[in-house]
């Protein structure tokens, strides 16, 4: 049942990736509107994780020694058989009266066969069978805390990064719009600066501004662009959201 909810969550991100267009303007829309939802980004973040199916696996693995713990007292009851197939010698004696008795001496190919029920009483398997079934289900349950754990900092990991590529994003939209408002200050800059209307000392100012505003933006780019991936790969989905200018 697990595998195949699994698998449908699958499919439709698979879908949700196929159906995406490159129609976002990197620059002009919000983000968030075009992301899958963040309990379905959680989702497949918990489906992809590679510890929190070993947790899983674990919780099985320590499900098994539980039961296998309790029917442990089995083992002291059971039935035995017994086959031997082969050539055995018989021996017979024969006396009759006022004579010494003869030994006749026969072989024959014969299966033996027997069978019996037996039963044990180990005293120390009687005295600690509480004790061990304890300590299984301590362990079943240790198992399951650990693989809740996991899950939550995974859910953790992908929260905190979603609201960092929100974050980053909406970072590179003002960043964006500021170098765009410094490119065109700087060519009127550069006019008045040819027909004489501004003097070098202004021309230098706007010009540091300008250079200042392109580093911002690109330092902004690159948080964005790790913050997008860092997510693509926590969650396992392609969100396909391609600039188009």
């Amino acid at each position: 049942m697990k595998i195949f909810a699994l698998s449908f969550i699958l499919i439709i991100f698979l879908c949700y990736s196929l159906l995406s267009q490159p129609t976002y303007k990197l620059y002009d829309d919000d983000i968030e509107g075009k992301l899958p939802p963040l309990n379905v980004l959680i989702d497949s973040a918990l489906a992809k994780d590679p510890y929190v199916r070993f947790r899983e696996l674990q919780l099985v693995v320590n499900n098994s020694k539980l039961k296998s713990d309790k029917t442990q007292w089995a083992r002291n009851f059971g039935f035995q058989t017994d086959i031997r197939n082969g050539t055995f010698d018989n021996f017979s004696t024969n006396t009759s009266e006022g004579q010494s008795p003869s030994i006749f001496a026969t072989k024959s190919n014969q299966t033996n066969y027997g069978i019996g029920a037996y039963m044990k009483f180990p005293i120390f398997d009687i005295l600690n069978r509480k004790n061990q079934i304890t300590l299984a289900q301590t362990e079943l349950k240790q198992a399951s805390e650990m693989a809740e754990m996991q899950k939550n900092e995974v859910r953790q990991a992908v929260i905190k990064q979603y609201n960092q590529l929100l974050l980053s994003h909406r970072l590179l939209r003002i960043r964006f719009n500021y170098v765009e408002t410094s490119r065109t200050n700087m060519q009127m800059a550069e006019k008045e600066f040819k027909n004489g209307i501004i003097n070098i000392t202004e021309f230098s100012r706007i010009s540091e501004i300008t250079a200042r505003s392109e580093s911002d933006f690109e330092t902004a780019r690159i948080e964005f662009r790790t913050a997008y991936l860092i997510l693509e790969e926590i969650v396992g989905i392609k969100f396909n959201l391609t600039e188009k200018q």
